[in-house]
């Protein structure tokens, strides 16, 4: 059995600890609700842009468009396919990471020639030691996802799909469903589908009037979709760094229960050897009274 010293020692080393834990909860929790908000009071504007492109496609169905073109006459095998990976920058998370790192290596083993944008520093670390093919231009921190950023990387992935550098646009982030579920998501951004915009949802309660686009439906799609775009990599971004808060709440509040129920271990085992040593003394001290009586 440990000593008491030691014992005390150990309670101090894990209160020490728990007193980390618990700080560390309370950042994220009130990162995670800044993000939410932001991303509650962003995702209108979104919401309407793809209404307005569904608007479109309703009046012009028949529209050919190259950001709706699937480029069937590349083989699969062939098709050059870009993947936005979404890590986080530092760990503590639980499995927050390894999720996504999981999900983006079984996607890269599909037939294609892939390529990755990987944000976060733990992914960038991730993929540097598989020699994977990273592209280095989205050297960006995770920790404050900005409308800049988003339209950053919107730029250059409707620049390389336009330009035939791409054939297909994916991104790879954390969804949460609700605060004890979260779940990698991998959402295809290019080519888009025309049945993305067809749901009742959107449709529902618009007018169906007729419109008039000015100069052409094309030019409109041309200005509102690259704008679309941004608004939804800039909303997986701020719900992944909610995701990764969230679940790094749930790893620290983890923590300090496990190191509430260490503590109260250890205590019972510095009473136990505070109980030895005080029996260990009067032990002593019987032994040495007969000892001077046998004298």
């Amino acid at each position: 059995m440990a000593s008491a010293r030691e014992i005390q020692s150990r309670i101090k080393s894990v209160r020490d600890t728990m007193k980390i834990t618990n700080a560390m909860y309370m950042i994220s929790s009130s990162k995670m609700k800044k993000a939410k908000k932001i991303l509650e009071d962003t995702e209108p504007y979104f919401y309407n842009m793809q209404a307005a492109i569904a608007r479109i496609l309703r009046h012009v169905p028949d529209l050919q468009h190259p950001f709706f073109s699937a480029r069937h006459l590349i083989p699969r095998e062939e098709r050059k396919i870009a993947t936005i990976v979404v890590t986080g920058d530092k760990g503590m998370a639980g499995a927050y990471n390894h999720n996504i790192t999981r999900m983006t290596d079984e996607f890269m083993k599909e037939p294609g020639r892939h390529k990755l944008y990987v944000l976060g520093m733990v992914g960038r670390q991730y993929y540097g030691r598989r020699m994977a093919d990273v592209d280095e231009s989205f050297r960006y921190t995770v920790q404050k996802p900005t409308m800049h950023r988003a339209r950053l990387i919107s730029d250059e992935i409707v620049r390389a799909f336009l330009e035939r550098e791409l054939d297909e646009v994916h991104i790879i982030y954390t969804q949460m469903q609700n605060a004890a579920l979260m779940e990698p998501v991998n959402m295809q951004l290019l080519p888009l589908k025309k049945t993305n915009f067809t749901s009742s949802e959107l449709v529902a309660g618009m007018m169906q009037e007729e419109i008039e686009m000015f100069p052409s439906a094309d030019a409109v799609l041309d200005t509102i979709i690259p704008n679309y775009l941004t608004g939804v990599i800039y909303g997986c971004l701020v719900e992944a760094y909610a995701s990764e808060n969230n679940a790094r709440m749930t790893a620290m509040q983890s923590s300090t229960e496990s190191a509430k129920k260490m503590l109260a271990d250890l205590s019972v085992q510095f009473n136990r050897a505070r109980q030895a040593a005080i029996t260990q003394e009067i032990t002593e001290v019987i032994g040495g009274a007969k000892a001077q009586r046998s004298r």
